[in-house]
This record gives C-alpha cells, sequence and structure tokens, in this order.
C-alpha cells in the first residue's frame, strides 16, 4: 500500500467547491481546506506508486479549479 499526501493549489476561492470532488475520487482517503501556500491537503491510498500519479495527473488535476499539485509519498507508517 502506498500512502500519499497530495498539496492542491486552487483557483481563487475555488476551495470549497472543490473539496468535496477531491473526497469523491476513489483513492482519496481524506480531504481537507487548509491555509497556506495551498488550499486543499488530500491523503490518497493506492497499491502502486504509479497509480498516485494517475490519481493526481488523470483525476485531481482534470478537475475544474485546479491550478496545481505537489504530491509527498510517506515513507513509513
Amino acid at each position: 500500500m502506498v500512502h500519499a499526501f497530495v498539496m492542491v493549489k486552487t483557483a481563487v476561492g475555488g476551495a470549497e467547491s472543490l473539496v468535496d470532488n477531491v473526497r469523491e475520487l476513489a483513492s482519496v482517503a481524506e480531504a481537507h481546506i487548509v491555509a497556506g501556500e495551498y488550499d486543499l491537503i488530500a491523503e490518497v491510498d493506492v497499491g502502486e506508486v504509479y497509480d498516485v500519479q494517475d490519481t493526481t495527473v488523470s483525476e485531481m488535476q482534470a478537475l475544474d479549479d485546479v491550478e496545481a499539485t505537489k504530491t509527498y509519498i510517506s515513507l513509513g507508517e
């Protein structure tokens, strides 16, 4: 199992409308609106590292109002 944290930068005012769409993605365990450089943090649980890429590139970045993502893969539990 691969656990990753994906930081999401949204268009201005886009976090509230986007967070539910991110939560609905199959591989997303949790998603939260946060303050700081990024607007959302999503926790992703997948079988392989390449599945993290698929989730961020093919699914998250395809959502309206997503401007950028930054992914951190957990190295431990």
